[in-house]
């Protein structure tokens, strides 16, 4: 979903209002609208007032084009030292330039630790780490200079982290073998990885290999895990995305005359939440995203990823955007190729030795998308399996609030410090018998 632990860009609608005005139109030049909000370039009209107006009857209303959205204002100053341990990685893919028919690039920031250039020997566990839907390189990038600066203060142990971009011109891919995408997750682990592994010091070993990720972002490693467990040592995987369709943000996809927008008693389903306090109905959202456009949110990405194509070109829609009727052939196939819960059960005699003990959930009770119940159901199916996973449940915690920590009763608010708690348990598994300790 929507959102990593930094602040995401905020949507707008552009529907004439019951209101006498009507909103700043827009036009999304790089047709990004859906995905990133207003961006750099695009050309924005004023507000028009509208009396006594009558849709059908009344003239058409002008809008003039006449402000341009400026350049970002420029990306904060970056730690002493983080140019000399920081790489961007611009890598042509052969598996997917094959699928599309013209290069396709994977691109990403290699974050080093501080200590790398003076211990030429050592090999370094290494994380993959992705983000959620709405960010790109440049938010990978952000939180690789995160990274490195708790790196640096001792806050994290010293390991290599791979900030991935899983953005695309439909949403995220979210590095999973799709038929509409293409073959990200095939494309990581036999192209990428190897590449990486060939150019810096990296623990080669699946000992040495994780994989974390928040939000879109979490279930792009929870699968990455799933379907790559010989390739991957353990995933911590933050707020994850559905992984088990029978609560899809609360809903249950596979229920006889499932609808997405109406529950059996007629009331609507939420989708966003404050706590408390429903911000957003699964109908209003998917009305939303519809006047955006076709492609690139959250509901078409879903769509992208998991469904089969249609003769079309395009996935077939998993629901009927006017009644919210899901389609069961459709769900049928989320469930066979992309249900994480119901595949780990299917192929679990297969899969379960190299997944045992590596998968690892952490979510907030009070998650802004519901994301708590998919956690729920699918740690439940683990315990059955006897798998040794761990997921923890951090009470009140939303979706944007889970990485806060406090040095203590009254003490300091630091927005990120469960990495500082997810970095030392994977260097645990990375080297056992060696105790790391942040510094003082």
């Amino acid at each position: 979903m929507i959102s990593t632990p930094m602040s995401s860009p905020s949507r707008e609608v552009f529907l004439r209002s019951s209101q006498a005005t009507i909103r700043p139109r827009v036009l999304d030049v790089a047709h990004t609208y859906n995905y990133f909000g207003r961006a750099s370039g695009d050309l924005i009209s004023a507000v028009v007032s509208l009396r006594a107006f009558t849709p059908g009857q009344s003239a058409t209303p002008d809008f003039v084009l006449t402000s341009l959205v400026p350049e970002h204002a420029s990306p904060p100053s970056l730690p002493q030292g983080f140019d000399r341990y920081s790489h961007e990685e611009d890598f042509v893919s052969p598996a997917l330039s094959a699928f599309f028919g013209r290069p396709i690039h994977m691109r990403a920031w290699v974050i080093l630790p501080t200590a790398y250039d003076e211990h030429a020997t050592t090999r370094y566990p290494t994380v993959y780490w992705t983000h959620g839907y709405t960010s790109n390189l440049a938010s990978a990038k952000l939180f690789g200079t995160n990274i490195y600066r708790r790196m640096a203060q001792g806050k994290m142990p010293p390991m290599i982290w791979v900030m991935l971009d899983e953005s695309c011109a439909t949403g995220t891919h979210e590095f999973a073998d799709s038929v509409n995408n293409g073959p990200w997750g095939k494309a990581l682990t036999t192209e990428f990885i190897p590449y990486l592994e060939a150019k810096y010091h990296m623990d080669a070993r699946v000992s040495g290999r994780f994989l974390q990720g928040h939000s879109s972002g979490g279930w792009a490693t929870l699968q990455l895990q799933v379907n790559y467990p010989k390739i991957f040592g353990g995933t911590w995987s933050t707020s994850p995305d559905p992984s088990d369709f029978r609560d899809f943000t609360g809903i249950d996809l596979y229920a006889p005359n499932a609808n997405v927008y109406k529950r059996p008693d007629g009331t609507p389903y939420p989708v966003m939440r404050d706590r408390a306090k429903v911000l957003s109905t699964f109908e209003q959202f998917a009305r939303t995203e519809r006047v955006l456009g076709d492609y690139g949110g959250q509901i078409a990405s879903f769509e992208w990823v998991f469904s089969p194509r249609g003769s079309n070109g395009q996935p077939l829609r998993m629901f009927n955007r006017d009644t919210g009727n899901v389609d069961p052939e459709v769900v049928a196939y989320w469930r066979d190729h992309f249900d994480l819960a119901h595949i780990v059960v299917a192929t679990w005699t297969e899969r379960g030795p190299d997944l045992r003990d590596k998968i690892h959930g952490i979510v907030g009770t009070a998650d802004t998308f519901y994301l708590d119940g998919a956690a729920h159901r699918f740690d439940a199916v683990l315990r059955g399996l006897n798998a040794g996973a761990q997921f923890t449940y951090i009470e009140n915690r939303t979706h944007s609030d889970l990485y806060t920590t406090y040095a203590g009763p009254g003490g300091a608010e630091d927005r990120d410090g469960l990495f500082d708690k997810i970095a030392t348990e994977m260097y645990a598994v990375a080297r056992p018998g060696e105790r790391w300790k942040p510094a003082d």
